[in-house]
């Protein structure tokens, strides 16, 4: 009898074990079925300027340090003039240069026209694998390949200015002046996710 509940123990553990690893090795995602997703046109050309950089498709916390290692990828403050990060749960504070240089010209643009007022910054680069983790916890994630999984898009919350989450149409107005500013000098796409609350900004390969 003891034989069996040794041999019963040993099978449970190996297959505990057995699979733990396989969730460690198989990706959340199925690759063929995100790129079988279509953008709609509106998105096309922020996935079509991101592409330029010459970056590949970000899959997981490797590839991103491969970036950082090699210096394409440069480090996002938590804060600089006229913007802050929030605390970064499914996204990384990393990006190309242009998409850093773009940032920054961007808060220091929007505290001018404000006096001194702050922006915040909810989401950077994300990876397949952020991007997954991120859909068991918002549906509204995107199914397919995103601009965030190039490192050079950021998110703009519309709702929190100065730190604090509160509607502030005239703070909204100014963003979106100085979004509108880069959009037509040819720097930016961005797009006004109303579900999320943000501007979805795509720095382009200028």
């Amino acid at each position: 009898m003891k034989k069996y509940v040794c041999v019963f123990f040993l099978s449970f553990i190996f297959c505990f074990y057995h699979g733990q690893a396989v969730k460690k090795t198989v990706p959340c995602y199925d690759l063929n079925e995100v790129m079988k997703v279509e953008p709609t046109p509106l998105y096309k050309p922020h996935l079509d300027a991101s592409k330029s950089f010459g970056m590949k498709l970000l899959k997981d916390s490797k590839m991103v340090q491969k970036y950082i290692n090699n210096g394409k990828f440069h480090k996002i403050k938590k804060s600089g003039k006229g913007y802050r990060v929030q605390k970064l749960d499914y996204s990384r504070a990393w990006m190309v240069s242009k998409g850093k240089l773009m940032l920054e010209k961007i808060g220091t643009r929007f505290s001018k026209e404000t006096k001194g007022h702050t922006f915040t910054v909810s989401s950077i680069t994300r990876t397949l694998e952020d991007q997954c983790r991120l859909r068991r916890v918002n549906s509204n994630a995107a199914m397919g390949i995103s601009s965030h999984n190039y490192g050079n898009s950021f998110d703009i919350s519309y709702v929190r200015f100065n730190n604090v989450l509160k509607s502030n149409p005239k703070m909204e107005l100014a963003l979106e002046k100085v979004l509108k500013y880069y959009y037509n000098a040819g720097r930016i796409y961005y797009i006004k996710e109303r579900q999320q609350s943000c501007f979805h900004v795509t720095v382009r390969n200028y």
